[in-house]
């Protein structure tokens, strides 16, 4: 498709996007007006798309940060947007632009952003993981997003760990609870050559290491993604991972797997158009 729009729908703001070929070629922002919800965030996204749709605007896909029925275009259960419990928003959409859209989760927005746009094009079977303040994920299997029923594949942040949950190790949160600093302000003190910090950071990649293990022994997939904010210091854990990877089971299927970083900007805006591409 030659002109499609992307949204992403965020708790603090929404960013929208429109897509001519594989380039975002107008882009813009408002404040989601969270805390209000209900028809008010409503609003606030339909005056985001009548500034970016034109004549051409072939679709528009949404991204959104809750599970979501894909097939009547419902999402459930929105966590930071209030009064967003059970909203229709494929059809709310469809009614007020008379156009396509389409709708999925923000992690399986970002895998199949990848796959389309980005490294993932590559890839049969890949999963795509975001490191930030939460860690979400996304399957492409087959080329296409896994099937599921509700949008809840691939949210390994969740699965149980040590005292808590991956997403506790693995997400900013660690970062703060270890040394009560950003992920960023560390990464400034490791690249400066702070012991501590880069003591951190060999921790941090040893927990990431049990969230790749995880996602071998569930999917075994030819690559990891990872996108989100601390995906852009990989070089500072990249070789605890490998190091703590070294007692896993199947030593080969180690050798095969590709980890690697996004390097899409305004990836939410992508993924979210890229909806429309599948």
């Amino acid at each position: 498709m030659e002109n499609i729009i992307g949204i992403d729908i965020g708790g603090t703001s929404i960013v929208g996007g429109r897509i001519e070929g594989e380039k975002i070629v107008k882009q813009l922002a408002t404040d989601s007006k969270a805390s209000v919800g209900g028809e008010v965030t409503l609003n606030s996204i339909k005056d985001l798309i009548k500034d970016l749709i034109t004549a051409d605007t072939k679709a528009i896909g949404l991204g959104v940060p809750s599970i979501v029925d894909r097939d009547k275009g419902i999402v459930y259960n929105v966590q930071n947007i209030n009064d967003w419990d059970e909203v229709h928003l494929k059809s709310i959409i469809e009614a007020e632009f008379g156009l396509p859209v389409y709708l999925d989760n923000d992690a399986n927005c970002f895998a199949y952003g990848e796959k389309i746009y980005g490294k993932g094009k590559e890839f049969k079977n890949f999963v795509g993981i975001t490191l930030g303040t939460g860690v979400g994920g996304g399957i492409v299997n087959n080329h296409h997003l896994l099937s599921d029923s509700n949008c809840g594949s691939g949210e390994f942040g969740e699965l149980p760990y040590l005292d808590s949950i991956l997403e506790e190790y693995c997400g900013s949160r660690f970062f703060t609870r270890r040394a009560n600093q950003s992920g960023y302000e560390l990464a400034m003190r490791a690249k400066n050559g702070d012991a501590d910090a880069i003591a951190i950071y060999n921790e941090y990649g040893k927990h990431i290491s049990v969230l790749v293990k995880t996602i071998l022994l569930v999917l075994d997939p030819q690559a990891i993604i990872f996108g989100g904010s601390i995906s852009q210091s990989f070089d500072l854990f990249r070789e605890s991972v490998y190091e703590n990877l070294k007692d896993f089971p199947y030593p080969k299927s180690v050798d095969n797997i590709k980890i690697i970083t996004s390097d899409l900007n305004n990836i939410g805006i992508l993924g979210a158009g890229a909806l429309c591409v599948e």
